[in-house]
């Protein structure tokens, strides 16, 4: 069974920066996909950056600030964000897939004051 978990939330400020990290455990195979969505209070789960094949896809909002990277050990991804703005503000979740297995982490929280 395949579990994926998050780390690196917390509270920064306008402007600061965060890195989270995610790690998918107990499959030995490479999941194909990697990357985030998150959901702020009263939001629908929105989708923000994964990379499959080592390409990068970003949603339009975080193009330019945030970036997704692939990591050693396999199975790992980091989100580095930048330049983060108060509407950056959710619980984000890291998703990991391959074929019709797809994962998901409990969540970690980004607070953004401004």
């Amino acid at each position: 069974q395949v579990q994926v978990v998050e780390s690196g939330g917390g509270l920064v400020q306008a402007g600061g920066s965060l890195r989270l990290s995610c790690a998918a455990s107990g499959t030995i195979f490479t999941m194909n996909t990697m990357g985030w969505y998150r959901q702020a209070p009263g939001k629908q789960r929105e989708f923000v950056a994964d990379i499959t094949s080592g390409k990068p896809s970003y949603a339009d909002s975080v193009k330019g600030r945030f970036t997704n990277s692939r990591g050693d050990p396999k199975n790992t991804v980091a989100l580095q964000m930048n330049n983060m703005k108060p509407e950056d503000t959710a619980v984000y979740y890291c998703a990991a897939s391959r074929g019709v297995v797809n994962c998901w982490g409990q969540g970690t929280q980004v607070t953004v004051s401004s």
